[in-house]
């Protein structure tokens, strides 16, 4: 099995409407800056709803795919499995990112360096999910209007966000608790041999109900982690909150790892994150020194490392009319493949890579500051130790990466000596965390597994939305804003 593309899913989508014309209906919620449809697959309860449903968003990481094959295997489910349905509606936006989809290539990576061959990962800004949290709303990108149009229309009673990660294991983001999901996500885990990731870096310093459920600052807390550059309470997780929904994003490892499931306390955290500083400053030196000798700036809308400021809708912010990597002309067929719309070319596909590395390069100064600072934890477990390391790793191999693509179809002549460094630090990666592959399915499995349970605890706790008209939930009004009260 290997990870669809945004054309294969949505040919599997409209021969699933195709096959069940009553309670399946494929239909354009949107396109994308280079043209692409977004395309969004709902399955109706048959009958008058008994309660809000769910929206499952896919492919909101382009270099995260296989949100989308879970996304299908859950479709086909509550088709063939009325009872899961639960008298509710379930929606399925195939690939938020269809333009970031397009440009990271990776369909069956046998190896880390595999899939770092072909690796893309847009800068925040013009990741859907993430860009209300970094610009303006006039700057919004289409994708993102469109998710949030979708979630405002749906009033969905939950949101599931299907995320991976290269290396590490599982884990769940909730923007509220769902009380007793941490018990059928550890037996999932266990039973298909995923480790849960207990000291997620991206959840650092927020509250864990049962390992490797997280959740997310609310109303009045600080809003970021100890090392997130965003305000998370500004991302499309949260819009759920104006209709008494629930977000959960759920990650899967492509390769796993079981350093990051070791509770064991770590015997000197600050020093390990000093060192961690260190080599991701030495390594983003090395990526930062080859970038100076590349000509351009990934205009439109270019970041220059360190000129960066959060929320500003400065350097490397969406550009209307600026189109994405690879784009291809509005109302393209979702059974299209890959050559029938022909997009602007190299020089798109060289400046959306050349912007996601200078946003890359320019992230890290910041990180590397407060991993040294005050603030830095004086006690953590190896798991969050092992977890950070993790991520400062992955950060300057991707930057890396992606340069990497921009060199080779140039011809340059640093481009031999960045390849090596490319494939000496996934050697590395991959032999000091022992990884070992999960199989597409059994990361499909795992996601599935988590979204119904979820979704279960979330009608057995009766927070699921039956009998309410989208204003609220029973005793937690909404407020001015759409939020719901604490």
């Amino acid at each position: 099995m290997c990870y669809p593309t945004p054309s294969e899913l949505a040919s599997a989508a409209r021969a699933l409407a195709d096959e069940h014309p009553g309670p399946a209906r494929l239909r354009r919620a949107g396109t994308s800056r280079g043209g692409r449809p977004l395309w969004l697959l709902s399955i109706e309860p048959g009958g008058r709803p008994r309660g809000a449903g769910v929206l499952v968003v896919a492919g909101a990481h382009a270099n995260e795919p296989v949100g989308g094959a879970t996304a299908l295997a859950l479709a086909r489910r509550v088709l063939h499995e009325p009872a899961v349905r639960a008298g509710r509606g379930w929606h399925f936006l195939l690939c938020a990112d269809p333009d970031g989809a397009a440009l990271h290539r990776t369909p069956r990576p046998r190896s880390l360096l595999d899939y770092h061959r072909n690796f893309f990962r847009p800068p925040g800004p013009e990741q859907p999910e993430w860009a209300p949290s970094l610009l303006p709303p006039d700057r919004l990108p289409p994708e993102t209007l469109a998710l949030t149009a979708l979630i405002d229309e749906l009033r969905p009673a939950l949101q599931v966000s299907l995320h991976g990660t290269d290396l590490g294991g599982s884990w769940v983001q909730l923007t509220r608790d769902i009380p007793g999901l941490a018990e059928p996500f550890a037996k999932s885990a266990a039973e298909l041999r995923i480790p849960v990731e207990t000291g997620a870096s991206d959840a650092a310093g927020w509250p864990s109900p049962g390992p490797g459920i997280f959740v997310m600052p609310q109303a009045g807390a600080d809003p970021n982690g100890a090392f997130h550059p965003e305000d998370t309470r500004l991302s499309t997780w949260y819009h759920a909150h104006r209709y008494a929904g629930t977000t959960a994003i759920v990650e899967v490892p492509m390769w796993a790892s079981d350093l990051v499931d070791d509770p064991a306390p770590h015997p000197d955290p600050r020093g390990a994150l000093r060192v961690l500083a260190g080599r991701l400053a030495a390594d983003a030196a090395l990526v930062a020194r080859v970038r100076d000798r590349v000509p351009g700036s990934g205009e439109p809308g270019a970041f220059v490392p360190g000129s960066f400021v959060l929320g500003a809708g400065g350097p490397g912010a969406f550009v209307p009319g600026a189109g994405g990597p690879g784009g291809r002309e509005p109302g393209a067929d979702p059974a299209a493949g890959p050559g029938s719309h022909p997009g602007p070319g190299a020089d798109a596909d060289a400046a959306a890579l050349l912007r996601a590395v200078d946003w890359t390069l320019a992230l890290i100064p910041r990180i590397t500051v407060e991993w040294t600072g005050s603030g830095a934890p004086a006690e953590a477990t190896a798991a969050s130790i092992s977890s950070i390391d993790a991520f400062a790793r992955r950060l300057s191999l991707r930057a890396a990466s992606m340069l990497l693509r921009v060199l080779r179809a140039q011809g340059h002549p640093a481009a031999p000596g960045l390849d090596r460094l490319v494939t000496g630090w996934c050697e590395e990666f991959g032999a000091r965390f022992r990884a070992r592959r999960i199989p597409v399915a059994t990361q499909v499995e795992h996601q599935s597994r988590t979204v119904l349970a979820a979704f279960e605890r979330l009608v057995a706790e009766g927070l699921d939305g039956e009998g309410l008209d989208g204003a609220g939930e029973p005793g937690r009004p909404a407020g001015p804003d759409g939020a719901v009260s604490a």
